[in-house]
């Protein structure tokens, strides 16, 4: 919701001398609202489970860290190159409260993925401790029974 405030606030904005920063900043909060509410979609409608080749924690991670970023570099240009403008002012305000909930998403990711990566770790622990009861200990007697 902050990257849609944030975008909203930067599309009103009518005139810029240096627009760069301005666009930039735009691109990030276009690109991070888009991409997060896809993801958001997917995971709300369980999508997600349909794919499961797709690691989709180390996905969400990706998305959060990427977002973190980039919304922060954003909001620094534009922070640096604004004219003072109240819409200006305001999409800054955003963007850093954007870079910083994205921060916390960020480090709940990190939790999340190491979780499944050490379940992920047990599971294949357990599959091959199985596997291997499986197996006749003594082949070589079998060989000679038959």
């Amino acid at each position: 919701i902050l990257a849609l405030i944030a975008f909203i606030c930067i599309e009103t904005i009518m005139e810029c001398s240096p627009c760069e920063g301005l666009y930039f900043f735009e691109f990030v909060s276009c690109s991070a609202f888009v991409v997060t509410g896809v993801l958001l979609i997917l995971f709300s409608l369980n999508l997600h489970m349909r794919i499961p080749q797709i690691n989709w924690n180390l996905t969400d991670l990706v998305n959060t860290g990427l977002s973190t970023f980039f919304f922060f570099i954003a909001s620094i240009v534009l922070a640096a190159l604004n004219h003072k403008s109240g819409a200006e002012i305001a999409a800054v305000i955003f963007g850093f409260l954007a870079t910083a909930v994205y921060a916390v998403n960020t480090f709940l990711a990190v939790q999340k993925w190491r979780v499944s990566i050490h379940q992920q770790s047990a599971n294949d622990y357990i599959r091959a401790r199985t596997e291997s009861r499986d197996v006749d200990g003594r082949p070589e007697i079998q060989r000679l029974d038959t």
